[in-house]
């Protein structure tokens, strides 16, 4: 069967903080961080006249979103500085294709549009080498290891920034029949993509003990929105396709975690990516509807047990756990044995739900929150410490630390106690080089070879200073990069 989502991408937003300072100002040391970025880059050359997030996939154009009061607010701040506001964002464009800019008070990493799984886990991982080696030259500067960053969703003060998994998907889709097939899909898929967080920060759950299976549960509080820093959604109705309007959507997940483990960043993004195959093809969806689906994303991260029970609109009750053994069950009868990912991501999909039922200690390689609980259980038993002492939430930090000096999951990488997806050359041939057979190819190669001459540049275009443009818009499949990259260089 055709590949019916083309195309996949992630944006991380990491934590900052600078530890030799008792307040330090995220906004300048996310700018020095970028700063001190080596890759080979088009520098302040960022389109912003191209980006267009007000327009709604229900068939409207909001006004105003909450981000713009706040970035308002982060204006009125900024004007105070002695920054503009393009040196305020520090905007590169690398030459593997992928975009990092300073998003006020994180540090930002958008993979290049990526047509293989393998090859998107790949970029998003070479994003952490990338950021945590501009963290070094950093620290370089500073004379110690003040910076510290955090590939995760939280710093227990309340504030949460995301991670984004974007896929381009037809826009003949009726929204309301991928909204139906969607949401008991990703309530539940935290089940194996869930990054898994010490307590809680969710005013209703506030005295929770123990290990959350996600993060961004505590901050999910409606079905849709087109929102993404307040009112944060388990659907995000942003209408901002970055492609040929008329064919195309970009669907923006925002409530997925940020994984350590590029196993189960794979298996997330891969599961949603034969879901969304699942519903753009026609394919008989799984007949669930639940009735509290808002209430449910936090009800799954929060059961002790691991497999909440979910009320549905029919009145009868239903688990976590069947409703991604059904959706897995739907994907078997429509995809098995089509190609060698659809297959990877089929078969271990159907592993890690069925180790999650019989077997949960063996998730403890691959999956976030059990590599957590494992961790921290042996913490907890050295240390006679409970779930509620306060040293778990700055273990849980750590966890997800970029520096391979402190970072746990790092730690357990060197130790080859968690699982390796990727090799070091496939990491490394993503630190350089952007993904074959995308327009990413066409971006990173003109950042490589014509940075001097580019004027502005965008996921959509390249403008040069001669007044050259080259066209991105429609450039998706393989045959359009070959025919638009020839036409190019």
């Amino acid at each position: 069967m055709k590949e019916i989502i083309p195309l996949l991408g992630i944006e991380t937003e990491y934590g900052i903080i600078r530890e030799d300072l008792e307040n330090s100002d995220p906004v300048d040391e996310s700018m020095k961080l970028l700063k001190s970025c080596s890759q080979k880059s088009v520098v302040g050359k960022w389109a912003y006249s191209q980006e267009n997030s007000h327009q709604d996939m229900r068939g409207f154009k909001v006004q105003s979103l909450a981000q713009d009061e706040e970035e308002d607010a982060f204006c009125a701040e900024d004007r105070k500085r002695p920054y503009s506001y393009l040196e305020m964002k520090c905007d590169r464009v690398l030459s593997n294709g992928a975009r990092f800019y300073n998003d006020h008070t994180h540090p930002e990493y958008s993979t290049p549009e990526c047509s293989s799984l393998f090859s998107l886990v790949a970029h998003d991982v070479a994003g952490e080498k990338i950021v945590a080696e501009s963290t070094k030259i950093r620290n370089q500067e500073l004379g110690g290891k003040s910076v510290q960053i955090f590939k995760n969703n939280t710093d227990y003060s309340g504030h949460s920034y995301g991670t984004h998994d974007n896929y381009l998907i037809p826009r003949k889709i009726p929204f309301d029949h991928l909204v139906k097939g969607l949401v008991p899909f990703l309530v539940t898929r935290q089940l194996y993509a869930g990054a898994g967080k010490i307590g809680s920060e969710n005013p209703n759950s506030i005295g929770y003990k123990g290990l959350q299976l996600a993060q961004r549960s505590d901050f999910i509080e409606k079905i849709l929105s087109i929102e993404t820093m307040t009112q944060r959604p388990i659907i995000n109705t942003r209408d901002e396709p970055h492609a040929i309007r008329n064919k195309y959507r970009r669907l923006h997940l925002i409530m997925g975690d940020a994984n350590m483990s590029a196993y189960a960043t794979a298996l997330k993004v891969g599961s949603t990516r034969l879901v969304l195959n699942l519903i753009a093809s026609g394919g008989a969806l799984p007949d669930i509807e639940l009735e509290n689906p808002v209430e449910d994303v936090q009800k799954v991260s929060l059961e002790k047990n691991r497999n909440a029970k979910l009320k549905k609109t029919s009145g009868d009750s239903i688990t976590a756990l069947e409703i991604q053994e059904i959706y897995l069950e739907a994907i078997e009868q429509n995809f098995s044995n089509q190609n060698k990912e659809w297959s990877w991501i089929i078969q271990e999909w159907g592993k890690t739900l069925n180790d999650f039922k019989h077997s949960p200690e063996k998730l403890s390689n691959r999956i976030d929150w059990a590599i957590k609980e494992k961790l921290f259980l042996e913490f907890m038993e050295s240390e006679n410490f409970s779930w509620d002492d306060p040293m778990l939430q700055s273990l849980d930090l750590e966890y997800h630390n970029l520096d391979p000096d402190r970072g746990l999951y790092r730690g357990l990488e060197q130790e080859n106690h968690v699982y390796s997806l990727l090799t070091e050359e496939e990491i490394n041939c993503a630190i350089e080089f952007p993904p074959a057979g995308t327009r990413a190819k066409i971006r990173g190669d003109a950042v490589n070879k014509e940075s001097e001459k580019i004027k502005s540049i965008h996921w959509t275009g390249i403008e040069f200073k001669n007044g050259d443009v080259v066209d991105l818009t429609g450039v998706i499949s393989k045959e359009d990069v070959e025919k638009t990259h020839s036409a190019s260089y």
